[in-house]
């Protein structure tokens, strides 16, 4: 595949005249931007966006939408989003392009800013990714800067929805998630004198591919850039050499895609029936007998008090998708008692003698059972840290993803599985050896914290395979009602949420984040994000996995003023590439015995710090 990266550097941010949200003739560094200050801009501006949709207020929403569109800040954003978070940055459309020096991005940058005549959107690149069920998953790779300026206008169109969207919508939102939507689940029929027992289970049939576009434009109204939604919509599909139009149908795999998914479907929930209270005191709750629904993307369940009010939803539901292009999967959708159970998400929720449980599914057990044994098996020849080293992510994501439910006995039953796994790979790698030999070399008490002497691991190095079981079971705080994050007025909940939020980290780091408030000691910047959090266990794993890669423990020394004795040393968290790039930071740095110390004689707020800060994690 061909890389190709824009730019040379002495084509990087040369600015001929004046134009609005951009400064004139100046070079833009992209190692010497102030990220925190870019991002409050964005922040600051969706906010605005979001305020003026939630009073009604159209006019206001089209200027400022127009005002983000042309932002220099939205540009910045949406190409470090695109260059340096996205899972897929490495990932080239038809051009075959990438961006991946600084300098590149700083004229893709500024490119996507300045262009004068109209963008034509190239068409998708065609690929493939497996499914859960042996299925292949159609995705479209759009070319770099049309995914730059999907960003843009994600950025513009997102905050209006924000202020729109039902409340019982957790696909693809920021500050939303899956265990927001398994635990609306829980609260909604966790009693038991619950009333709604009977469960419509519905998935959408390639939802992504068969969204009608004249009803999705239509609901874009005159938003600024629905010229631009339109192109790409249409500009087809390029799989194995060969172009293919596209007359219905949003690609997956488009950075506007989500976004556009969750609009075409927004007014599900007054479809199918659901009525809240607009008293004050009961505001956000379903009024008594009213079916409640609960979505993610295209899976949704709907909690109804019988099963004629369930077949009642689903006719409903399937009049209301029809204009829309789309239609029920009736081999994934069916009508269900508690009693006999469901599978959502990857949980499976059940009643037992009229309590609820929610526990991770069957056959999410199975999946991540055949992955470790072909994992194990791949790992023959190989010696015990290589084992460590492939299968501790595996363990960390999956366990991270489910810990928010009754995991308990799964994670000890996974653990058993293990034991049994790792004790083959021993007896092949050594068959001429006894039993005992084998466990004495390869498994003792590795942990020091815990009383487990059945622990795998590596003698020579001290490295040990984590288990399942060691892993917290921490319940999830539901967001409530329509909250947002562009929503002004929760920024402390937001913020304490944050804090209240712990990752599945060491407790040092943990320790470490607290006294930092969760915030790099170079650059200020966030070293996690909470508002957009993985959403199954491979993300799970991608993002720990980057996490450690990219958030390192830091010995930093504050020099003392001549003549006082000693020095005090602490250790901090900070971005692997702000301690990269450290000769950038205000003040004076001396690298001496491996230990950065800097002058604490002139304190620089993190805001006015001119240094690279990418947040480490990668966030869907």
């Amino acid at each position: 595949m061909m890389t190709n990266d824009f730019g040379t550097e002495g084509q990087v941010g040369r600015h001929g005249t004046a134009v609005a949200n951009g400064p004139e003739g100046d070079d833009l560094d992209w190692l010497s931007i102030d990220w925190q200050q870019v991002e409050d801009d964005v922040r600051r501006l969706r906010q605005r966006i979001f305020t003026a949709s939630q009073e009604g207020d159209l006019k206001k929403v089209r200027n400022l939408q127009k005002l983000m569109l042309r932002s220099r800040a939205n540009a910045l954003t949406s190409v470090r989003r695109v260059t340096e978070l996205n899972a897929g940055r490495k990932t080239a459309g038809i051009d075959g392009r990438v961006v991946v020096s600084p300098p590149g991005k700083a004229f893709l940058a500024h490119s996507v800013q300045r262009r004068a005549a109209p963008w034509e959107p190239k068409p998708v690149k065609r690929v493939y990714v497996p499914k859960a069920n042996g299925k292949r998953r159609p995705l479209g790779i759009p070319v770099i800067v049309d995914r730059v300026m999907q960003a843009q206008v994600v950025n513009a169109l997102e905050p209006e929805w924000e202020a729109r969207f039902e409340p019982k919508s957790y696909g693809f939102r920021p500050g939303r998630g899956c265990h927001d939507a398994i635990a609306c689940i829980y609260s909604t029929v966790s009693r038991r004198s619950a009333a709604r027992c009977w469960v419509l289970d519905a998935d959408l049939a390639a939802a992504f591919d068969r969204i009608d576009h004249s009803h999705l434009l239509a609901s874009l109204a005159s938003f600024p850039a629905r010229g631009l939604i339109e192109r790409w919509l249409k500009a087809g599909v390029v799989e194995k050499g060969r172009f293919a139009p596209t007359e219905e149908g949003t690609p997956q795999g488009g950075v506007v895609s989500p976004l556009l998914l969750n609009v075409a479907l927004h007014g599900m929930e007054e479809a199918a029936g659901v009525r809240y209270h607009t008293a004050v005191s009961k505001a956000g709750t379903t009024v008594s007998g009213s079916p409640v629904v609960v979505r993610y993307a295209d899976d949704l369940v709907a909690m109804c008090v019988s099963r004629d009010q369930a077949e009642e939803v689903k006719a409903r539901l399937a009049a209301w998708l029809a204009p829309r292009g789309l239609a029920f999967n009736e081999d994934k959708t069916r009508v269900v008692h508690l009693d006999d159970g469901l599978d959502f998400l990857g949980f499976n929720v059940r009643r037992y003698r009229g309590k609820l449980l929610i526990k991770p599914s069957k056959a999410a057990l199975r999946r991540v059972r055949d992955r470790l044994a072909a994992e194990m098996l791949a790992l023959r020849g190989a010696n015990a840290a290589a084992v460590i080293q492939r299968l501790n992510p595996i363990i960390r994501g999956w366990s991270a993803y489910y810990r928010t439910v009754v995991s308990s006995r799964a994670f000890h039953k996974l653990d058993m599985y293990m034991w049994t796994l790792t004790y083959k790979w021993a007896k092949y790698s050594h068959s001429n050896k006894s039993r005992h030999w084998v466990v004495d070399r390869y498994f003792g008490q590795f942990n020091k914290s815990r009383r487990d002497r059945w622990v795998f691991g590596d003698r020579d190095r001290g490295a040990y395979l984590l288990k399942f079981s060691w892993t917290n079971i921490v319940r999830h705080q539901m967001v409530p009602g329509t909250a947002s994050p562009d929503d002004p007025t929760l920024a402390d909940y937001w913020a304490r949420r944050r804090q209240r939020h712990a990752p599945p980290l060491d407790g040092l780091s943990l320790r470490l984040l607290k006294t930092q408030r969760g915030r790099c000691s170079f650059c200020g910047g966030l070293l996690l994000l909470a508002d957009r959090e993985p959403q199954s266990p491979t993300e799970w794993e991608r993002w720990l996995t980057v996490t450690r890669r990219a958030v390192r423990k830091h010995a930093i020394a504050a020099e003392r003023e001549p003549g006082e004795p000693g020095e005090a040393v602490a250790h901090h968290l900070v971005h692997a590439h702000c301690r990269r790039r450290s000769a950038h930071v205000v003040g004076s740095v001396h690298a001496r015995d491996g230990v950065q110390r800097l002058r604490p004689a002139r304190r620089v707020p993190a805001r006015r710090r001119s240094h690279a800060c990418e947040p480490p994690c990668e966030l869907p």
